[in-house]
């Protein structure tokens, strides 16, 4: 990371990137946008400033499009190539879990298809079952979700109605602290490994409860060492982006 430091820009290194020498740049993502879409974007101004067809830009994880938070870009063939080490660390998150009700997708994208009784749930009782998800664990990824299933993405199999199971995966969650708000609804934060579905997490949460669980809210608040309180929006990179280096 010490090598790559001085490559990405944020709040603290607002400079327009040399395409040549490689460029990261942390963007905290909004609402509504998928990974892809940032990553288009960020070409797209590039290839008018440049006049560039050709530029390759990439990102260090996926966000789902209801997430907001941290997103690294690469950009240009030297960063696109050192990406992978924004995969490799761990991630932070803050949300919320919903409880009482599932939807297909595991959050609040997909419709609501079960209701719970939650009468029985207190807070001890979901402090308790929460303990049982620190460590190292196997998760079974979202069937909306990016994994190829086959050699194709899981998310467009189910959009295809077509029946299918992703296989488990062993993930690490190094650290979970949930917070209740009330019966409903529990505010957490977790550090985790990379191939982490958060989705999953509060599906899995749910089930343990008895009383299912989707995820309603999620911020990516950090990747490793960087934090999102140093990234920036949208319009702050595309200003970087368009001055003269």
């Amino acid at each position: 990371y010490q090598r790559i430091v001085t490559m990405i820009i944020s709040k603290e290194n607002p400079v327009s990137p040399r395409l040549e020498e490689g460029a990261f740049i942390a963007i905290d993502k909004p609402e509504g946008w998928t990974s892809f879409d940032v990553v288009a974007k960020i070409r797209n101004v590039l290839r008018i400033k440049t006049k560039q067809k050709k530029i390759k830009v990439g990102h260090g994880g996926t966000l789902d499009p209801a997430a907001t938070g941290l997103l690294v870009i690469a950009m240009g063939s030297k960063a696109t190539k050192q990406i992978e080490v924004f995969r490799e660390y761990d991630k932070t998150y803050v949300g919320i879990i919903q409880l009482g009700s599932t939807t297909f997708g595991l959050d609040k994208e997909t419709p609501i298809d079960k209701w719970y009784t939650c009468r029985h749930i207190t807070k001890d009782g979901i402090l308790s079952v929460g303990k049982k998800f620190v460590g190292t664990l196997m998760q079974t990824p979202p069937r909306y979700s990016a994994i190829k299933i086959g050699g194709k993405r899981a998310y467009k199999l189910a959009r295809g109605k077509i029946d299918f199971e992703p296989e488990a995966r062993e993930i690490q969650i190094h650290k979970l602290e949930l917070k209740p708000e009330d019966e409903l609804r529990i505010r957490f934060e977790m550090t985790c490994s990379k191939g982490t579905y958060v989705r999953s997490l509060a599906s899995d949460l749910g089930k343990a409860l008895g009383i299912g669980a989707y995820l309603s809210e999620l911020r990516r608040t950090g990747i490793g060492p960087m934090e999102v309180s140093n990234a920036l929006s949208i319009d702050e990179a595309i200003q970087i982006l368009n001055t003269n280096n």
